[in-house]
C-alpha cells in the first residue's frame, strides 16, 4: 500500500509538472502579455525623447506650440523635447525647461529654414533613449500615449508605431501655472477620449502623425532616407511602408490606442498631402510638396499609392486592456509578437465579453475610416519642380543687412562639388547665398536640397553632362554667364560675392572684402610665383572676386561682359584686358590696376589669405587643412588641375569635403 501511495504520489507530481510546462507554453511571454492601466505600477517608464520642429515662438501661433509642448512635458518627467530649429524665439523658449527641452540647430534646413527630415532622424541617434518619437507641434497627448509606449517598449523584439491624427476644431482646455493640470474654465479636469465627445474625426494628415520606435538593433528598413522637407507632407507615409516593406521591424497602427489631437483643422493644413474622402482641400503647385512626393516615387521599395491602413495591425485598448488584433479577415484574432514572428491565438473566454467584442468592433469600423487615406495618385514625380521665387524675390530672401549675397554657378557634373560648397558655407553659418543653375537637371537636384537656386535662360544648352573643365570650348561658353549674371545683380542694387563651387572656404572673407570700399573690385590672382608681382597681365582670376553694387562698378563690369561676348576665349582674359589694359598698362603697384574710363580700382587679394590652386603647393601639403589654417587660409581655390575628375578627387582625398553623396546630408 506505501509503495502504491509513493507511485501515485510520483505519478501525480509529473503529470503536474507537465501540466505546468504545457501551460506555461500556451501563454504568451511576459513582455507580450495584455496590460491593464495598473499593469505598468510595476514597471519602469521608458526614457522618451519627442523630436519636433517648431516655428518661431511668435503670436498665436507660438502660443499654441507653448502649450502643447508644455503639455507633452507634463505627461511624464521620463519625457524629454528636442526643438530643431534656427531660430533664437527656440532657445529662449526651451530655458525655462533646463535639461528637458533642448534646441538643436545643427542640422540641414532649406534657405527657408525648413529642417529636412532625414537630417533629424540622423541626429536622434546622437540622443540617448528608450523611444524616439517624431511629431507636430501643434498636436496634444493625453496620458494614453505615455501607457501605450510603455506597452510597446515591453515587446520582444524592435518595433516601430504610428498613430493618426484626430481633428478637434475647438479644444477649450488649458495648462495651469505649474504645468501639470488642464483646466476649463478655471476648474480642474482630467481629458480623456471620452472628455472630447463626438466633436473630433480622424485625419489623413501625415504630417501631423506621431511616428514612435524603441531603440533597437535593427535599422527602420533597407536603403536610405530621402531628403524629405520635414511638415510638407509624404515623408510619414514612406516611412511606414518601407518599413513594412523591409520588414525588419514589427509595424503597428496604435491610432486608437494614442489620443493624438490635431489642434484647429489640420484638414486645411496644406502639409496633409494625401488622398481621403475626408479630405475637402489640398493646396496644389506647392515645390515642396512636390518635392517630397517625387522623392517618394523614385526611393523606396515599393509604390506608395496603395498604401492600406486596414491590412497593418492595430493596437487596441479595450477594458483597461491592450490587444494587436488583425481585421482584415472575415473573423477577429488577438496576436502576441515574439521574435519577429507573429502567432495567431483566438480570443480567449475572459476576453469574450460583450463590452470587449462591441469595443474591439468598434475600434475597427472606426479605423476603417482611415483606410482611403493614401498618397496624392497622378504622376507628382514626372512634374518638373520649380520654385515659386523670381531672382528678385530670392535676393530679397537671402542677401545679408548690407545687400550682400554670394552667388555661384554651377552644371549638372559639378552637383556634388556644389553641395559640398553649400555645406561649407552651411557649416560656417553663412545663408546669405545663392545658386544658378547651368541646366535643367542642376535646377531640379537644387530644389530637392532646398537650395535658392535660379535657373539663367541665356546659360548654354547641352552642358549636363559634359566634362566642362578648364581648357574645353564648354568652359569658354561657361564663365561668360557668370559675369553676365554679377551684372544683372548689380543692377538689382545687391553687392556680389562671386565664387565657384571648387573654392574651399575655411573662414567667411565677407568681412574683410567688404573692408575695401565703393569703386573696388576685389579679385583673387592667379599668379603662383611667389617672386613677382600678383597683378601681372591675365593674372586675375574670375572664379572668385567681389563687386559692389555701385556705379563705377557696375559700368566697368557692363564693359567686361561686352568684350567677353566677342572673344574667343573664356571671361578671365577679358576681365584683365578690359580691367587693367592690355599688357597690364593700367597697373598701379604689384596689387592693383585702375580701369581709367571709370577710375574703378582692381585690387588683387594677398595670396596668403586667398591662395590659388599652384600657391605654395598647399595642395601637395601632406596635410592640407592643417597646413592652411597654419597660414591663415579664408579661402583656397582648386583650381591648376585638368580634368573634373581629378580636381574632385583632390578635394576628397585632401579632406576639404563636407557632403555625402549617399545619404544626401552634410557631413558632421
Amino acid at each position: 500500500a506505501l509503495l502504491i501511495g509513493l507511485w501515485s504520489v510520483w505519478v501525480s507530481g509529473v503529470l503536474l509538472i507537465a501540466i505546468s510546462l504545457y501551460a506555461t507554453q500556451r501563454l504568451p511571454l511576459s513582455k507580450n502579455r495584455i496590460f491593464s492601466h495598473t499593469s505598468f505600477s510595476d514597471l519602469d517608464t521608458p526614457k522618451i525623447t519627442i523630436f519636433t520642429a517648431p516655428a518661431p515662438f511668435t503670436g498665436s501661433s507660438g502660443t499654441k506650440q507653448s502649450l502643447v509642448i508644455r503639455s507633452w512635458l507634463a505627461l511624464s518627467p521620463q519625457i524629454s523635447v528636442i526643438l530643431f530649429s534656427q531660430h533664437h524665439s527656440a532657445a529662449s523658449f526651451a530655458k525655462s525647461f533646463g535639461s528637458r527641452a533642448l534646441v538643436e540647430s545643427d542640422i540641414d534646413f532649406t534657405f527657408l529654414g525648413v529642417p529636412f527630415f532625414h537630417s533629424m532622424v540622423a541626429k536622434s541617434r546622437a540622443f540617448k533613449s528608450d523611444i524616439y518619437v517624431f511629431m507636430d507641434t501643434e498636436t496634444i497627448l493625453l496620458p494614453d500615449f505615455v501607457l501605450a509606449l510603455n506597452y510597446a517598449h515591453n515587446l520582444d523584439d524592435d518595433w516601430l508605431l504610428f498613430a493618426s491624427p484626430r481633428d478637434v476644431p475647438n479644444f477649450p482646455f488649458y495648462l495651469d501655472e505649474d504645468r501639470k493640470h488642464w483646466l476649463k474654465d478655471g476648474q480642474r479636469i482630467r481629458i480623456q477620449e471620452d472628455t472630447l465627445g463626438s466633436s473630433w474625426q480622424w485625419s489623413c494628415c501625415d504630417s501631423r502623425m506621431v511616428i514612435a520606435w524603441n531603440n533597437g538593433v535593427m535599422p527602420l528598413h533597407h536603403g536610405v532616407l530621402p531628403p524629405f522637407l520635414y511638415g510638407k507632407g509624404v515623408y510619414n507615409h514612406w516611412l511606414i511602408n518601407e518599413a513594412l516593406s523591409s520588414g525588419l521591424r514589427f509595424v503597428f497602427d496604435a491610432s486608437w490606442a494614442i489620443s493624438n489631437i490635431a489642434l484647429g483643422d489640420s484638414r486645411r493644413q496644406s502639409n496633409c498631402l494625401v488622398k481621403s474622402s475626408n479630405v475637402s482641400d489640398i493646396e496644389k503647385g506647392s515645390w515642396e510638396y512636390d518635392c517630397n512626393s517625387h522623392l517618394a516615387a523614385v526611393y523606396g521599395l515599393s509604390s506608395l499609392h496603395g498604401f492600406n491602413y486596414s491590412a497593418v495591425m492595430k493596437l487596441v485598448k479595450c477594458d483597461g486592456q491592450y490587444l494587436l488584433i488583425n481585421a482584415t479577415e472575415d473573423f477577429l484574432h488577438t496576436y502576441a509578437y515574439k521574435k519577429k514572428s507573429l502567432w495567431k491565438r483566438h480570443i480567449p473566454n475572459c476576453w469574450r465579453s460583450k463590452t470587449t467584442l462591441a469595443c474591439v468592433v468598434r475600434t475597427i469600423k472606426t479605423r476603417n475610416e482611415m483606410s482611403g487615406c493614401s498618397l496624392k495618385n497622378g504622376s507628382v514625380h514626372t512634374k518638373t519642380l520649380k520654385l515659386s521665387f523670381s531672382l528678385e524675390s530670392l535676393l530679397a530672401i537671402t542677401a545679408d543687412e548690407n545687400k550682400t549675397v554670394v552667388l555661384t554657378v554651377a552644371g549638372y557634373s559639378y552637383k556634388d562639388m556644389l553641395m559640398s560648397w553649400v555645406c561649407r558655407l552651411r557649416r560656417l553659418r553663412i545663408t546669405n547665398f545663392l545658386v544658378s543653375s547651368l541646366d535643367y537637371e542642376t535646377y531640379q537636384f537644387s530644389v530637392m536640397q532646398g537650395l535658392p537656386v535660379f535657373n539663367d535662360p541665356s546659360a548654354p544648352s547641352d552642358i549636363s553632362f559634359n566634362d566642362c573643365h578648364f581648357g574645353t570650348e564648354c568652359f569658354q561658353r561657361v564663365t561668360k554667364v557668370k559675369s553676365r549674371l554679377v551684372l544683372k545683380i548689380l543692377k538689382l542694387g545687391y553687392n556680389v560675392l562671386l565664387s565657384d563651387v571648387d573654392v574651399y572656404w575655411f573662414k567667411n572673407p565677407l568681412p574683410l572684402l567688404s573692408s575695401f570700399g565703393p569703386a573696388t573690385l576685389a579679385a583673387q590672382s592667379d599668379e603662383y610665383n611667389q617672386t613677382r608681382p600678383i597683378n601681372l597681365p591675365r593674372r586675375l582670376n574670375s572664379g572668385f572676386y567681389f563687386a559692389r553694387s555701385d556705379a563705377p562698378t557696375i559700368s566697368a563690369m557692363g564693359k567686361v561682359v561686352r568684350h567677353a561676348a566677342t572673344s574667343g576665349l573664356t571671361e578671365q582674359p577679358s576681365f584683365y584686358d578690359t580691367l587693367c589694359g592690355e599688357g597690364g598698362s593700367t597697373r598701379k603697384g604689384d596689387n592693383r590696376c585702375v580701369e581709367p574710363g571709370t577710375n574703378l580700382t582692381v585690387h588683387f587679394l594677398d595670396r596668403n589669405l586667398f591662395p590659388n590652386g599652384a600657391y605654395l603647393g598647399l595642395w601637395e601639403r601632406k596635410n592640407v587643412k592643417s597646413a592652411c589654417k597654419k597660414q591663415g587660409c579664408l579661402v583656397l581655390h582648386n583650381n591648376w588641375i585638368s580634368g573634373r575628375v581629378k580636381k574632385l578627387e583632390r578635394q576628397v582625398i585632401s579632406g576639404l569635403w563636407d557632403y555625402d553623396i549617399t545619404t544626401r546630408m552634410c557631413l558632421v
